[in-house]
Order: C-alpha cells, then structure tokens, then sequence
C-alpha cells in the first residue's frame, strides 16, 4: 500500500522507528467519492485488497489531523488529511549491531553492516538502518543525507534536526565530501594502478545489475592498490561521482570483481546474496566534508574491517 511518503508531523507517533503515511484527500469534481471509505477503497483495495481496508477502518487504523478515529461513512472533504500506519511484512533481522562513530545535537555518524539497507524500501522496512537508529537512540526525527548499499558496509551520515538535513544533502550533491571506499578483489599484475576509470554507467528500474555502455562518462572513480596477498588485493576507491552501483561495475570492468559480489560479474540466485557468511568485500572507510553548520572541519573513519582481509 502506498500513501504520500513524505514525514510530517501527525497525530500518530512512530511505529518500530517508521513514520505514519499521510494521505491527502484529492479535489474530486465529479463526485466519485462519497464518503471516506469508498476513497481509500478505491485507493488502496488494488494493493491490499477492499476486504483489507475495510478491516482496517474498522480497527480504527485511519485517523484525521486531531487523532480521532476515521469511520467509513464520514463524508469526503477534498484537502483533509488522514495518517496510518502501513502493514508490515514480518523482516528477518540482520544479525549485526549498527555502530555509531560519532553524535552530537547535529550528526549522527553511523557504522551500518553489510546487508542492512540505509532507509525502508522494498521489502527492507523495520531492517534499515534508519529505523534501528531512531529506535536504539531515541530520535525519531534522524534521516539520512546519503544512502548507502544495502550489500555494502561503513560510513552512513545522519542528520538529527530535519531543519538541518537540506544543508548536509546539498553537500553530497554537489560532490564536496571526500569519500573513500575500501575493497578486497583478485590481484592482476596486467592491470596498471593506480589509475582514474571513467565510464557511462546505466541502471534501469527493475534491472539488479548495473552496465556500462557506449557515450559521454557519467562516473569516475580513482582505484589505487593499497596492498597485495597472493592472488588478493586491498583496494582504495575514491568516487568523484556516485551512480549506483559504480565502485563495483568499475572494479568488475577492470579485471577485478570484488570479492563476494553477487552481481558483477554474474548475478547470482539469492541465496547467494542473502548468506551472511560472504558479505560484498566492500567498505565505506572514511568521509570527509567541511560542517555546513559549524564550519569545523569534519573527518570520520570506520571502526569496521573487511572479513577477507584481516588484519595482522
């Protein structure tokens, strides 16, 4: 079921660390709708079924802006605003902690694991790292300036006051983080490092798996050889641009596919994806920025390590 996304300030507090949805009830000109009920269930009846919105009525699930219950006869009022709670699909947890590196008023800098998704999409709700924030901390109104992949472990920076999250974003967006990656991959001494890979890199909705293509570069990475181990590398991946999926295409591209990678160069069945025992060798070690609100100059580190590369 889906309702407006955007958080606001309704009469119904979070539930597992996840906002209310707010449904806006639309001009209706023709008359189409009249009452409440018939709205939603015109609405949401596709997605979960009329039997389903009735019951939830009915359970009183629907409330107005003062947290009354909504009934299903009331009569339709274009611009009223309704709250509810969606159904959550029951979530295997991820059996790993999400470190915080650092808080204060502001930030909070977060250590998120290998197979936890930064915010609820899918069928990834409750299991983010976003909604195990707002709950082990206490502070519900936490968002993220970034996502970071679910597959991928390390730094994810949140904002704690949602006046303050614009100005964190737009530093993203404009590419004034610096931002440093760690990687384990096969080791080729044909492939000269370092070296800067700029490529066009295409990801189409519903497609796991990203590619490159023909045309103008729209990502650039820096890949340097840190260290080496027989057939393995330790990498350092610096983006200067952030397509999905692109440190993980560029690696595949040169030869060197990092390690545990169900996608690139082959996707894999999920099961494959899903085993916590080979997490996508891939690490968001470091980000670096200056404070849009402070003006101090900020660098974080990641207390993580690479399971394929341990240290000695």
């Amino acid at each position: 079921m889906r309702g407006r996304r955007k958080a606001s300030a309704g009469p119904l507090p979070q539930r597992d660390g996840i906002d209310a949805v707010r449904v806006r009830l639309p001009e209706d000109p023709e008359g189409l709708w009249t009452s409440v009920g018939a709205y939603l269930a015109g609405r949401f009846g596709g997605a979960i079924g009329v039997a389903r919105v009735v019951a939830m009525l009915d359970e009183e699930r629907f409330v107005g802006a003062d947290g009354t219950a909504v009934r299903s006869d009331e009569p339709y009022t274009a611009g009223r605003s309704l709250w509810f709670h969606r159904d959550f699909a029951a979530e295997e947890p991820v059996p790993f902690p999400v470190g915080v590196v650092f808080r204060d008023a502001h930030l909070v800098v977060a250590d998120k694991p290998h197979f936890l998704a930064t915010t609820p999409r899918g069928r990834h709700i409750t299991e983010t790292a976003v909604a195990r924030l707002r709950r082990e901390l206490g502070l519900p109104t936490l968002q993220p300036a970034h996502r970071l992949d679910r597959l991928t472990a390390g730094l994810v920076l949140f904002v704690v006051r949602p006046e303050e999250r614009g100005a964190y974003q737009t530093l993203f967006r404009d590419r004034l983080v610096h931002k440093e990656y760690e990687a384990v991959a096969p080791y080729d001494p044909s492939v000269a490092l370092p070296r800067t890979v700029r490529s066009r890199i295409v990801k189409e909705r519903g497609v796991l798996a990203a590619r490159e293509e023909p045309g103008e570069a729209n990502s650039e990475s820096r890949v340097e050889l840190v260290e080496r181990r027989g057939g393995l590398g330790l990498y350092r991946l610096v983006p200067a641009t952030g397509r999905t999926h692109q440190l993980r295409v560029h690696m595949n591209a040169l030869g060197a596919p990092i390690v545990h990678d169900p996608l690139y160069p082959l996707v894999e069945p999920e099961e494959a994806v899903e085993d916590w025992n080979r997490p996508l060798q891939l690490l968001a070690r470091r980000l670096e920025f200056t404070d849009p609100v402070s003006g101090e100059p900020r660098r974080f580190e990641s207390g993580l390590r690479l399971s394929a590369w341990p240290e000695r």
